[in-house]
Parts: structure tokens; sequence; C-alpha cells
């Protein structure tokens, strides 16, 4: 049975609820996207993450540029309702734009941010300089 949007919360960022997207095997967390209810029931209906992009305001899955899809393993929610970690595996060399295989590729220690990985991909190969 496909959970329904219905049974989350929408209502407290504008129709919007973050989703933290976690791998699978490593449990590291690749990155963080926001999701209406359409975006939401995509990606129960795919196996595929699809996001809205605030930006563009539309709808979007994760690699459609690029190819590097997140394909969903598990989701879960949290006790209100109005976030979501979504377990995935990740088809590609990473899902950050910058070419990092987690966008969470900078550590803030000793009062400086500092990059904490090496690039997996060229972002400008992929993207050809858009992003």
């Amino acid at each position: 049975m496909i959970e329904t949007a219905e049974k989350l919360d929408f209502t407290k960022l504008d129709g919007l609820i973050a989703a933290v997207i976690q791998d699978s095997m490593s449990k590291d967390v690749l990155m963080v996207g926001f999701m209406n209810s359409e975006s939401y029931l995509q990606t129960i209906q795919s196996g595929f993450v699809h996001f809205f992009s605030r930006s563009r305001n539309k709808l979007w899955m994760k690699g459609e540029s690029s190819g590097h899809t997140l394909q969903v393993v598990e989701i879960r929610t949290d006790c209100d309702r109005d976030a979501l970690v979504i377990s995935v595996i990740a088809n590609g060399p990473g899902v950050c734009h910058e070419g990092y295989a987690s966008c969470f590729f900078r550590t803030f220690a000793g009062n400086q941010w500092s990059t904490n990985s090496e690039q997996t991909f060229s972002p400008n190969d992929i993207y050809g300089g858009t992003k």
C-alpha cells in the first residue's frame, strides 16, 4: 500500500517538508532537499528521489541532469510528520553539484571552515558550468 502525502504535515514550510538524504550503507548524510506532496508521491511511485526546487519553483528528480540518481531504500518520518530521512543508494560518483560525494564536504574547526573530502567528479564536465 502506498503511503499518501496526506499523512505528512506539509503546512509548516509553505507546503514543503525537509528531506535528509542518507547513504544506506555508510549512513553518511549526502544532502538535504525539500519536497512538496507531489514530489513526495513521485518519489514513492518511482522509487527515485524527487524534490521541489525553491529557486526554480518546479519539481525535479535528483539526477535528471547529471545521471546521479538516488534510489530509495527506506523512508522515515519524524514524530511530527514534517521531516523525512530517506535512505538511498546513490547511483553515481556524487550528489553535490560542486563535485563531491556529499554536499557536506566542509568541516568547521579551529574557527574556520575547511574542505574535508576530495571531489569525486568534475561539475563542469557534468553540468557544463551552469550550476
